[in-house]
């Protein structure tokens, strides 16, 4: 590409090898047209220069060509208009040309100019393209970048709530069951203030036959709850339990309910009635033998579930509310053993040696003894990982509050974000959205506050 300057506008523009030697034979006829001009002039000169001659040799020889003077002056002067005829159709001529080459010359650099026109107006619009779609890229990209804040944000919302949810789904629970057991703290303190002592054992017997009969009694129809009623061995207890299927028994229970007001003087424990519970058990021929009580009320041990009397076999101490749990359990562990019975009767009927058979008996018991110990410790675990969930579901909720805190610090960033921070550092960018502004009026000047 080559560079010429317009002579009549003056601006700098390129042209292609074609159109640069087409003005190059543009510019070669206009000294062409200098070179016959100057012979013209030379010729025009050297006709001086011979009619001076002339003049002169005419001059000395006037007297002596007088009398050809006349002959040949016109033939001098017919000479001299037949030259300058020429000459006039020399210049005539040339001149017709030089305006013709320098006609064709405008037209040319008419054409030139009109086609640099078009090519910068292509220019300026590939310039505007570039720009609109740098601009929109731009939008597209703070477009994309607030989408991904909303997403984030909802995510963490979402995140929030839920765990928000979980943590008032624990803490609900939680509640529930610390208003339950206030509740039921309540309502046996409130009867131990209104009833006498008596009363108060007869109101928690109560309690628990009303339980049986509500709770339980439709999955036990056919069981055996009453309670104890015969003294002839000098003592009794309060309750006796029993269930059998296909008539084989498979599981007795002698319960015992304990209470005291909190006026009396003398206070109560538990194993004050675990010799007695034990005797009216074997009395009554019973296999477990159950407390419920409401004695030592401030006791760790008696208040974190069911706690098995490792003194004496197959005894439990529980608080009323696991009296239906408790039941339910037993008769669980029980229907268990209901084969081995059914073989242990069958092989005594037939006098067959069931030493076997009560090995076997008496190794499932203990290890329903044993695994009873452990579900009821994994009761009291159950309940301090609750409190470990609701800890942990606490931390979580900080957390959330630290990454809200810091989502909003990327919004604002994001709110922050201007095209001249986006040109900062990159001139033609800054320079192609200048022009983009001088040139539509429409958009908004470029300020400080950018």
């Amino acid at each position: 590409m080559k560079e010429l300057k317009c002579p009549k506008c003056g601006n700098v523009f390129s042209v292609d090898e074609a159109e640069y030697a087409s003005i190059v034979n543009q510019v070669k006829t206009a000294e062409f047209q200098s070179e016959v001009d100057r012979r013209v002039e030379e010729v025009k000169a050297r006709i001086a220069a011979e009619q001076k001659v002339a003049k002169v040799q005419s001059e000395s020889e006037y007297q002596a060509r007088i009398g050809r003077k006349d002959q040949t002056i016109s033939e001098k002067d017919s000479r001299i208009q037949q030259l300058e005829q020429q000459l006039q159709s020399i210049e005539a001529v040339k001149k017709a040309e030089l305006e013709s080459a320098l006609a064709k010359r405008d037209v040319e650099i008419q054409a030139i100019v009109a086609g640099k026109d078009s090519e910068i107006q292509r220019l300026n619009q590939v310039v505007e393209i570039a720009v609109r779609d740098e601009r929109q890229k731009a939008q597209e990209s703070l477009t994309a970048k607030d989408a991904k804040i909303a997403e984030l944000i909802a995510s963490k919302t979402l995140e929030k709530s839920q765990a928000e949810v979980r943590e008032n789904g624990i803490r609900q629970e939680y509640e529930n069951r610390l208003k339950f057991a206030q509740e039921q703290v309540d309502y046996y303190r409130d009867l131990k203030a209104r009833m006498s002592t008596k009363m108060v054992g007869e109101t928690l017997e109560i309690h628990c036959s009303t339980e049986f009969e509500q709770r339980l009694r439709p999955f036990f129809p056919n069981a055996y709850f009453e309670k104890d009623n015969d003294a002839s061995g000098g003592s009794k207890g309060d309750f006796i339990f029993k269930d059998s299927e296909d008539g084989t028994e498979y599981i007795s229970i002698m319960f015992e309910m304990k209470n005291e007001m909190d006026e009396t003087a003398t206070k109560h424990r538990n194993e004050d009635f675990f010799r007695k519970l034990d005797a009216d058990r074997t009395a009554k021929g019973c296999e477990f033998a159950v407390l419920v009580s409401l004695l030592e009320p401030d006791s760790e041990l008696y208040n974190g579930g069911i706690v098995e009397v490792h003194k004496y076999p197959k005894m439990y101490v529980i608080r009323p509310q696991f009296f239906v749990p408790l039941i339910t359990l037993l008769v669980q562990t029980s229907k268990k053993s209901i084969e081995y019975k059914k073989e242990l009767a069958l092989a005594r009927s037939q006098s067959v040696d069931v030493t076997n058979f009560e090995a076997a008996l008496l190794d499932f018991k203990d290890k329903f003894g044993r695994n009873y110990r452990l579900a009821s410790e994994k009761f009291k675990t159950a309940i301090d990982e609750i409190d470990k969930s609701i800890q942990h579901l606490q931390k979580i909720k900080d957390a959330l509050i630290g990454s809200e805190n810091n989502l909003r610090l990327a919004n604002d960033k994001a709110e922050d974000l201007t095209i001249k921070k986006l040109t900062r550092g990159n001139p033609t960018m800054k320079a192609k959205f200048d022009e983009v502004r001088e040139n539509n009026p429409m958009l908004p000047k470029s300020s400080d506050n950018e």
